[in-house]
């Protein structure tokens, strides 16, 4: 065999092996972008998403995934050659390739942070960061036995942890609170949100994602609840920038403080993930996507120029549902159609919008 085949091969396989990046579990902590079913465990029939038509693409069925079908962790399960994983607080689960954590509404913070401050008219679980990651705690004796086992398991599981923040935010925000106390509270969230990834470290991650929060002035809910009357509040894309630059600031605080886990931790692979740039592609060019209704109008929804009206929510009596919702970025006004999470699910699986990418 001539020397330069034999490089070739090697180098081939070498290229091989090093993408085909091998878990034998994901494990998914954060909020409604995440949330497989968590809140509905205990009361399925309180919660609009354990009504049609959500779950209607995919599933044919509500499952309480905010979405017409599959959630951006659902398609990195299946990259990874994984089955979904399940909601944690469901019975009868096997849980041995993965547990899904993540609550619709949970918080990074803790809940008596938002009491403290007046702030729970928007909060409707406990469930925050701490507590997922204390489930997972908890179940992780039935998935490992010993120290060196649990070291390999977990060392060669995935995690992803959020999207995490964007309901603190709301917390703030729907209370009518200011930019400048928004702004002056951010840091206590990400500083929350990094001591969550530390304490997974210390259980033994390895490959961590943790994803920053989406240019919350771009949703239609936030267009619909902040329309103003001077052009001066919008981009150019129609979004409006105040609300997009307390997501910004959130994911350049967040950026720095996982620099910071990766120089610590040099044994671990901690990837930021950046669902910011990843959403707004579909803002500045929704055609190349099929989004031909765009990315500011909801496909569910009661009416209006955002197809957002909180007397009509989606899955609520008087509320609209679109045709084909692959043709829409936003289901709800407030989260990804299956078709959107597919694009974001890539991003990450593949670049541009995880540094390194999960498949490297």
């Amino acid at each position: 065999m001539k020397p330069s085949l034999l490089l070739f091969l090697l180098f081939s396989c070498f290229h091989l092996c090093y993408c085909a990046q091998r878990y034998d579990a994901i494990f998914s902590f954060g909020d409604s972008l995440s949330d497989a079913g968590n809140l509905i465990v205990k009361n399925p029939s309180v919660y609009l998403t354990s009504k049609w038509p959500y779950g209607m693409t995919f599933f044919h069925k509500p499952t309480g995934r905010c979405s017409d079908g599959r959630l951006f962790i659902d398609f990195i399960a299946e990259a990874v050659g994984l089955p979904l994983p399940p909601p944690s607080l469901k019975s009868g689960e096997d849980f041995q390739k993965g547990a899904n954590f993540a609550t619709t509404g949970g918080t990074v913070l803790e809940y008596s942070f938002f009491q403290r401050r007046g702030l729970t008219k928007s909060i409707f679980t406990t469930d925050n960061l701490n507590t997922q990651i204390s489930w997972f705690e908890q179940m992780k004796p039935s998935l490992c036995s010993t120290t060196q086992g649990c070291k390999d398991y977990v060392g060669k599981s995935l995690f992803v942890v959020g999207e995490f923040g964007g309901n603190d935010y709301n917390a703030f925000l729907f209370s009518g609170k200011s930019m400048a106390e928004v702004r002056a509270n951010t840091p206590t969230i990400v500083d929350g949100l990094a001591k969550g990834v530390e304490r997974l470290i210390s259980n033994g991650a390895v490959d961590l994602v943790v994803p920053g929060i989406l240019p919350i002035g771009c949703f239609p809910l936030y267009l619909q609840l902040y329309k103003s009357t001077s052009k001066d509040d919008y981009d150019q894309f129609g979004c409006l920038k105040k609300y997009n630059n307390v997501a910004f600031y959130h994911n350049q605080l967040l950026k720095i403080k996982l620099q910071q886990l990766q120089q610590r931790y040099p044994g671990t692979r901690v990837i930021y993930g950046d669902f910011y740039n990843a959403a707004m592609q579909f803002v500045t060019n929704p055609q190349k996507y099929g989004f031909s209704n765009g990315a500011l109008k909801a496909c569910c929804g009661g009416g209006g120029p955002y197809n957002v009206n909180l007397d009509y929510r989606c899955g609520q009596k008087g509320s609209n549902v679109c045709n084909d919702p692959s043709t829409y970025a936003s289901w709800d006004g407030i989260h990804f159609t299956e078709a959107a999470n597919r694009y974001v699910a890539n991003g990450l699986l593949r670049g541009p919008y995880a540094n390194p990418p999960i498949m490297s």
